[in-house]
């Protein structure tokens, strides 16, 4: 079971600035993934997101002063955040093994890229994936006919038809930069 309930909201707010974080603590969305940030302001974004009744899912491959491997994890668990977004195996799993749940994100640039997401979800074991650009509508199709995975669609999302169209190939979710999309 995913911890982002996205029956109640399948928006997810992707911010890179704390001008953006603080746009999505007062937006409908109830996740957050922070996609650019440092180490000594994670408890800051951490407490400001669960003041507002937000999840807040940490891109640990962006996430400045801290290493990507079992050291970091293990730290960023001590931190309160409500789950990691990788696009690295061996941190997924590293999370996945101390209880973080996790996203792992793909970006599809061909069509192999569906065989080595696949591939790599049989040893990372994420809790669910994302699959980059949101509007590879077949390769979520694709992906969703082959796992039970919840599917976040993410990047390039600035239109509502978009967000249905992920929605219709079979996307769980959807993150986006677009504000003005944070509200639907």
């Amino acid at each position: 079971m995913s911890i982002i309930d996205f029956e109640e909201n399948p928006i997810i707010a992707a911010v890179r600035s704390y001008e953006d974080f603080r746009c999505a603590l007062s937006s409908n969305v109830s996740t957050i993934f922070l996609l650019s940030c440092d180490l000594l302001s994670i408890d800051r974004y951490t407490k400001e997101a669960h003041e507002a009744e937000k999840k807040l899912f940490v891109h640990i491959d962006f996430l400045d002063g801290i290493s990507k491997d079992a050291a970091g994890v293990s730290y960023l668990a001590t931190k309160n955040i409500d789950g990691i977004i990788s696009t690295r195996s061996n941190v997924i799993k590293c999370a996945s093994d101390r209880g973080i749940t996790t996203v792992q994100r793909f970006f599809m640039v061909d069509s192999r890229s569906v065989d080595t997401a696949l591939d790599s979800l049989r040893s990372s074991h994420p809790d669910m994936i994302e699959v980059m650009p949101a509007i590879a509508y077949k390769t979520i199709t694709k992906i969703k006919n082959r796992t039970s995975l919840p599917i976040i669609a993410g990047g390039l999302i600035e239109e509502k038809n978009e967000i249905f169209s992920a929605f219709n190939a079979g996307a769980s979710g959807v993150s986006t930069a677009a504000k003005n999309m944070w509200n639907i």
